[in-house]
């Protein structure tokens, strides 16, 4: 269990897995998503030792940028988690809130630096998603009455890991990262709104706008499979005009089929079972997800290893 009276920064590892029981797999498959982009826009080209920097900086940049922004929604969600993730870490009172706020701030600071050391527009991206995760958090998605409003912006957040990795490569395609984008967003608002389902008696009480407490559980599941049916013909769309080969496409393939099946599946149960599995297939979406870019990273790394060594 974790002190919030002796330790006011908790051993790294040890805090990650009492967090969001993140596995050691995981963490590193964040490692190749978050270096998949910029190594895409890139191209097959010899690496330099300045592009070498920018890809090692872009992943701690992100990396840190993705614990900042769990960790500021956990804490400006914290009466919400209360009631429905009450083993998370505030809520179960195994970490002070001002120690969570402490780990929150080193994290935003190492984006910002390591931002600044790729590029100004860099810094400037992190900076201009910063301000919108936090009014987001802390404000708009409580007072804001649009319908799903909440769920229509959560995935911004992630559209900064494509929008980054091209920016970071100066004078990249930006048609692709505009197909990267798009398959970005709805990728993960596919996966979000089951969650959403599982979540609405929470965000109920909180008067959080979801889709879920916005168009009702049925609804929902309908919209987080037709989200997922488009992005993966914009996955397809990115094989076709990129660099990428059958190392991605065959795989990226097998997964969406994958992570249909279990969206049709939620979408065919009644309310009371969606609520039940909405959680389960929330993470099975999630890791279609994240999985994609793990697999641009490997076709674009086994191409590279192939070019550098002549096979190609």
């Amino acid at each position: 269990m974790l002190s919030h009276t002796k330790k006011p920064l908790p051993n790294f590892l040890r805090f990650l897995y009492e967090w969001r029981s993140f596995s050691l797999t995981r963490l590193i498959q964040y490692i190749f998503m978050f270096s998949s982009v910029p190594m895409l826009a890139y191209g097959i080209q010899i690496y330099t030792g300045s592009i070498t920097r920018i890809i090692i900086y872009s992943i701690i940049a992100l990396y840190s940028g993705f614990f900042a922004a769990l960790i500021w929604n956990d804490i400006t969600d914290a009466e919400i988690d209360a009631i429905v993730h009450p083993n998370r870490l505030l809520p179960s009172g195994k970490i002070s809130k001002k120690t969570f706020f402490i780990i929150a701030v080193v994290f935003s600071a190492s984006t910002f630096i390591f931002s600044y050391l790729i590029s100004f527009w860099c810094l400037a991206l992190v900076g201009a998603a910063a301000l919108f995760v936090t009014f987001h958090d802390k404000y708009l998605k409580k007072i804001i009455k649009l319908p799903a409003y909440s769920e229509i912006f959560t995935p911004i957040q992630w559209i900064i890991v494509p929008l980054f990795g091209y920016i970071a490569i100066a004078g990249s395609n930006y048609v692709d990262m505009l197909i990267l984008i798009v398959f970005t967003y709805l990728a993960d608002g596919a996966h979000d709104l089951p969650e959403g389902i599982h979540d609405i008696d929470g965000d109920l009480v909180g008067g959080v706008k979801t889709y879920a407490t916005s168009f009702g559980e049925k609804k929902t599941s309908m919209i987080s499979f037709s989200m997922l049916l488009i992005s993966g013909f914009l996955g397809m769309l990115l094989f076709y005009r990129t660099i990428l080969g059958f190392v991605f496409l065959i795989p990226f393939l097998i997964i969406w089929f994958y992570a249909l099946y279990h969206s049709y599946k939620l979408m065919s149960s009644d309310v009371f079972e969606m609520k039940k599995i909405g959680k389960t297939v929330g993470e099975k979406l999630f890791r279609y997800f994240w999985l994609t870019y793990d697999l641009i990273f490997l076709d674009v790394f086994l191409q590279l290893v192939m070019h550098n060594f002549r096979v190609i």
